[in-house]
C-alpha cells in the first residue's frame, strides 16, 4: 500500500463510515508504532508519524532532555542536546528518523488490518445507531434467503432472522418480495447485531393496528390489550376518550375496510373487537363474544378468576372449538375464566 492507497482507503472509511479522519490516524501510528518495535526490536522509543497530505510514512526514535540522564538509550542531558538544538529546553525531546528500508512492507500489512478493523468498528457503531431502541416496532425487509430453520431478511445495512415457527401458519413468502415484521428481541454483541423477527407475536398485530388507526397514535383511542392465536384468531380490547368516539367502529372502519387491512397482512386470521370495560363484569362478559347474555360473577377477586354464565345456546360460542375463544378472552382480560351453563349453575346453587 503507498501513500496514494492509503489516503484513498482513509477518505473511504472517512466519509462513506463515518469515522473522524484523527481517530484512524491515531489507530494507525498506534498500530504502526507497535509492528515497527515488534519487527525491528534495535529500535527503541520510537514514534510513527503519518503524513496527511501524501500518506508517507516515516519512523523517528526521540530522546527526552533531562537534567540527569539515567537511560543512554532515551535520554540526553540539557548540554548534549544543546549541541545539537542550541535552544532546547529540559522536557522537550530531539527526533532522529530512523524508518527501516524495508518498512513498508509491514506498514502495508498492519496499515489494511487498521483498516479493516476500524471499517468494522464503524459498521458496528451505524447499526446501533439504526436499531437502538428498536426492539418492539414493525419493521419492513426484503426476504433475501432461507435455510431448514429460518429466513433471512435484508434489512439495509443487515439481516433479521424470521424463524419459520414465527410466521404465520399457512402463509406462503417468497424469496425477493418484502416482510413486514416485528422486532422481538435485538442484542448487541462482538459479532455485531443479533435482530429476531417475528409474524406471529401478539406484537406483531398491535403495530400493524397503529400503523392502520390514526387514532392509535394520537390518543384518541385506547388499546388495553392484546390475545393472539396466530393464523386463527385474536381479540383487541379498545376503549375511548372520548365519549362521542365509537372505538370499535373507528378500528373496524367503514365497510371494514380498516380491519380488512389488517386480516389480509394476517394471512385471514379473524379479529374481535372487543369494548374494553374499567368494570371486570363488563369486560369479562363482552370479552367472550361473539357469545351474548353473559353473565359474569368474580369468584375471586384476588387471583383474579371469574365464572361466566350463559345460555345453552351460547355455551359453545363462549368457549370456542378447542376452547380458543375463553383462552383468547382469559388473556385478554388476565381473568381465570370458567364458563358454566346458567341452568347447571342455578342447580348448584340451590343445592
Amino acid at each position: 500500500m503507498n501513500g496514494r492507497e492509503f489516503l484513498t482507503a482513509l477518505d473511504y472509511i472517512v466519509k462513506e463510515k463515518g469515522i473522524d479522519k484523527e481517530v484512524v490516524l491515531e489507530a494507525m501510528e498506534a498500530a504502526l508504532n507497535a509492528a515497527c518495535k515488534k519487527h525491528f526490536r534495535n529500535l527503541v522509543n520510537t514514534r510513527v508519524n503519518i503524513n496527511e497530505d501524501t500518506g508517507e510514512i516515516k519512523v523517528y526514535s526521540y530522546k527526552t532532555v533531562v537534567s540527569e540522564k539515567t537511560n543512554e538509550d532515551t535520554e540526553l542531558t540539557l548540554d548534549e542536546a544543546r549541541k545539537i538544538v542550541p535552544n532546547i529546553e529540559i522536557g522537550e525531546t530531539i527526533d532522529e528518523e530512523v524508518t527501516p528500508k524495508d518498512f513498508g512492507r509491514v506498514a502495508a500489512s498492519t496499515a489494511k488490518q487498521v483498516m479493516v478493523q476500524k471499517m468494522k468498528e464503524a459498521e458496528k457503531k451505524l447499526l446501533m445507531e439504526e436499531f437502538e431502541g428498536k426492539q418492539d416496532e414493525l419493521i419492513i425487509g426484503t426476504l433475501s434467503r432461507e435455510d431448514e430453520k429460518n429466513y433471512y431478511v435484508d434489512l439495509g445495512r443487515t439481516h433479521g432472522i424470521l424463524p419459520k415457527d414465527e410466521i404465520i401458519p399457512n402463509e406462503k413468502l417468497e424469496m425477493g418480495s418484502q416482510v413486514r415484521a416485528y422486532i422481538s428481541k435485538i442484542e448487541f454483541g462482538a459479532k455485531g447485531v443479533f435482530i429476531l423477527l417475528s409474524r406471529t407475536h401478539f406484537g406483531f398485530l398491535k403495530r400493524l393496528l397503529e400503523s392502520e388507526i390514526p387514532e392509535l397514535v394520537d390518543g384518541s383511542i385506547m388499546l388495553y390489550s392484546v390475545a393472539r392465536d396466530a393464523g386463527s384468531r385474536s381479540k383487541i380490547a379498545v376503549s375511548a376518550v372520548d365519549s362521542d368516539v365509537d372505538p370499535v367502529g373507528a378500528i373496524i372502519g367503514e365497510r371494514g375496510n380498516r380491519i380488512g387491512r389488517i386480516i389480509k397482512e394476517l394471512n385471514g386470521e379473524k379479529i374481535d373487537v372487543i369494548l374494553y370495560d374499567k368494570d371486570p363484569l363488563v369486560f369479562i362478559a363482552n370479552s367472550l363474544s361473539p357469545a351474548k347474555n353473559v353473565h359474569v360473577i368474580i369468584s375471586d377477586p384476588k387471583k383474579n378468576e371469574a365464572i361466566a354464565l350463559v345460555d345453552d345456546e351460547n355455551l359453545s360460542l363462549a368457549i370456542g372449538k378447542k376452547g380458543q375463544n375463553v383462552k383468547l378472552a382469559a388473556r385478554l382480560t388476565h381473568y381465570k375464566i370458567d364458563v358454566q351453563k346458567k341452568s347447571e349453575y342455578n342447580i348448584i346453587s340451590e343445592r
